[in-house]
């Protein structure tokens, strides 16, 4: 006598495959024995009892953002070279200290930037 026919509902028809180290490997085996289960029903009932996270991430490619990060990035540059400078021994004199003011006012300026565009970007303008 054969076994009958599950409803059309409950069959699964469909593989899933996917790969993993030996590490996350083990912990799923071992995971899924200390539940009693196969893997399968493991991932299952996983599936069906976990929370998952999406997590989305927007990006812009907007050009006056790409100049405003290169110039942090030489910004940032000058710090390091003032802070070596100073690191090893250097005297501050009115010329450096007129280099830091001015590499400040241009953080400041262009953080106030930012702020504009992400206001316009909101609609806030």
């Amino acid at each position: 006598m054969t076994r009958p026919k599950k409803e059309k509902t409950l069959t699964k028809t469909k593989d899933v495959h996917l790969r993993m180290n030996e590490t996350k490997y083990a912990l799923l085996i071992e995971r899924a024995r200390a539940s009693n289960m196969t893997v399968s029903e493991f991932v299952r009932n996983a599936l069906n009892n976990q929370n998952v996270i999406i997590k989305y991430e927007i990006t812009a490619d907007v050009p006056e953002i790409k100049q405003l990060i290169s110039q942090f990035g030489k910004i940032g540059n000058n710090m390091n070279q003032i802070a070596r400078y100073f690191n090893q021994g250097g005297i501050i004199s009115s010329k450096m200290k007129k280099e830091i003011r001015k590499a400040l006012r241009d953080i400041y300026e262009m953080k106030y930037e930012v702020e504009k565009m992400i206001r316009e970007f909101r609609g806030e303008m």
